[in-house]
């Protein structure tokens, strides 16, 4: 049944007040589909649907709501109620919640909420935002190296259900250090009697609590792994990060660099979300500090007001030049920015990445060159002199742009500012400055212009 014809169901469901075969209806769903039809619904709508769900789905349909529905359904509710969702999350899902909530209703929550969930959530609560223990969970299977295999699983059969995940169980002193990890299907297919000791993997690949989310996925695709712990400086067990986890960093982490490399400053709000006033005050600033920088063009070519009236045709191409230079610039820029944030090239291979953008800008450049003097001869049916000034100028912008754009992101990394801010709007203003000069200077030069 496709998604449009559900809601219709629902929504006469709920307009005829047939709550219990909604009821059987939800039953039936995924969590996840039930949770992206509450977000298209109207609030009203989308609480009776929760207060209808039967209580094993809620907290799972809850921690799949978007933030603005979570908090609408969270202050709808009674004290109790809402406290009893909150015990029901992971402690992950439950602390964005509420970083997101006013301190009032986040104090009247906490309060309600169980003792270790209220521990859980303070926990995590104190990390800085972005870093791994600020996105991990504290729910997972820990075991002892003296623990059998009977043993082990009775434990999982105890705390599974409270757990993230039970796929890979955790090996911890009685001082919480992580010694080893131990998959279930192990536990499944040894002996009752065998020795968690001498079974688990000893060679713990594991996150810390400080490091940044950004790098904690890069770790989860090098390794390739569904879960990883998270441990402090002393190696002590805290929590867990799991894939899910990591997907949604992913996409945040995506949004921001192409926010930024748009020049926009980044939000943290979807778009169907954000209002008016806080796309304009996330725009504004670059706009201004573009259009700033940009003036600089403008003085450049009054500099050189009196080359260009003797040869007016020259102005008919620096529109040409300098989005060509721009777009060339970007080209590199783009590239580098990636293979920076996917880790495959640092500061130190920046004289073999400026190496391998010349090789190309030289390429690139000449080629254009050679395109472009055959129709500046044959169509435009311009001088010779002159369509050397113009095309011999965009060899040189071409390299010049490929260069700025390799190298600008890569400094900017090593001085620890995000490389996407050096992308597309501020090469392009750079490059269009150095453009013109380099074009004033050469058709100077070549055609002997007084400046």
């Amino acid at each position: 049944m496709e998604e449009n014809t559900i809601i219709d169901v629902i929504r006469e469901l709920l307009e005829s007040k047939q709550y219990t075969k909604l009821r059987q209806t939800f039953a039936e769903m995924n969590t996840a589909d039930i949770a992206a039809i509450m977000d298209d619904m109207e609030n009203e709508d989308s609480l009776k649907m929760f207060r209808i769900l039967p209580k094993d789905m809620a907290a799972d349909v809850f921690a799949n709501l978007e933030i603005e529905d979570q908090q609408y359904i969270i202050q709808s509710l009674s004290d109790k109620e809402a406290g009893n969702i909150i015990d029901n999350l992971m402690a992950d899902d439950a602390t964005d919640l509420l970083e997101e909530m006013p301190a009032s209703i986040v104090k009247k929550i906490l309060a309600n909420a169980r003792p270790d969930t209220r521990a859980d959530i303070n926990h995590l609560l104190r990390y800085p935002e972005d870093s791994a223990g600020s996105i991990m969970t504290v729910e997972y299977v820990d075991l002892k190296e003296y623990m059998t295999v009977e043993q082990a699983i009775a434990r999982i059969k105890k705390i599974g259900l409270d757990s993230e995940t039970v796929n890979t169980c955790y090996v911890v002193t009685n001082q919480r250090i992580l010694v080893g990890t131990v998959a279930l299907r192990y536990l499944l297919i040894k002996d009752d009697d065998e020795k968690i000791g001498d079974i688990m993997n000893t060679h713990v690949i594991s996150i810390n609590t400080m490091t940044d989310q950004e790098e904690a996925a890069n770790m989860f695709k090098k390794y390739d792994f569904t879960v990883m712990p998270v441990v402090d400086n002393e190696n002590r067990m805290i929590g867990i990060i799991t894939i899910d986890d990591v997907v949604d960093i992913i996409e945040e982490e995506a949004t921001e660099d192409i926010e930024k490399m748009a020049a926009i400053i980044p939000s943290d709000k979807p778009y169907s979300r954000i209002g008016i006033l806080d796309v304009y005050k996330n725009r504004m600033p670059w706009l201004l500090f573009l259009m700033i920088s940009a003036t600089f063009t403008g003085a450049i070519i009054t500099k050189f007001s009196d080359a260009l009236s003797a040869y007016v045709v020259l102005t008919a191409y620096i529109p040409m030049l300098m989005d060509t230079g721009g777009n060339a610039g970007s080209q590199a820029s783009v590239s580098i920015i990636r293979s920076l944030s996917l880790g495959e090239i640092e500061f130190a291979d920046l004289f073999k990445v400026w190496w391998k953008e010349a090789r190309v800008a030289v390429l690139c450049g000449v080629t254009l060159s050679v395109a472009n003097f055959v129709k500046l001869l044959v169509i435009d049916r311009l001088a010779i002199p002159v369509a050397a000034v113009v095309c011999l100028t965009l060899v040189i912008v071409v390299i010049i742009a490929k260069s700025i754009g390799c190298l600008l992101p890569m400094c900017a990394d090593k001085l620890g500012f995000d490389p996407a801010v050096m992308a597309s709007p501020m090469i392009t203003t750079i490059v269009d400055a150095i453009s013109l000069l380099a074009y004033f200077t050469i058709a100077t030069q070549l055609l002997h212009l007084a400046v």
